[in-house]
């Protein structure tokens, strides 16, 4: 997936390394490989879950599923 306008961070994130695909699993796909890749490697993944936070954003971003960072806003959000 390309970004229209990307963020500068962008350009350093380990995910515009490697196949596109394994960010965005299909419905029922395992997503731990990019979850994994995220936590352990990614020099951005704090601005990368910030960015997906604030828009959205479908498939794994910052070492999270859409799921789990719509469940850590309702988390924030109660506290």
């Amino acid at each position: 997936m390309i970004l229209p306008n990307p963020e500068p961070w962008m350009a350093d994130a380990t995910c515009a390394q490697i196949d596109g695909d394994l960010w965005f699993p299909e419905v029922g796909a395992n997503p731990q490989a990019a979850k994994r890749i995220c936590l352990e490697q990614c020099p951005v993944r704090e601005q990368c879950l910030a960015y997906a936070l604030e828009n959205d954003e479908q498939g794994v971003w910052g070492g999270l599923s859409r799921n789990q960072r719509k469940a850590l806003q309702a988390k924030q959000e109660t506290a």
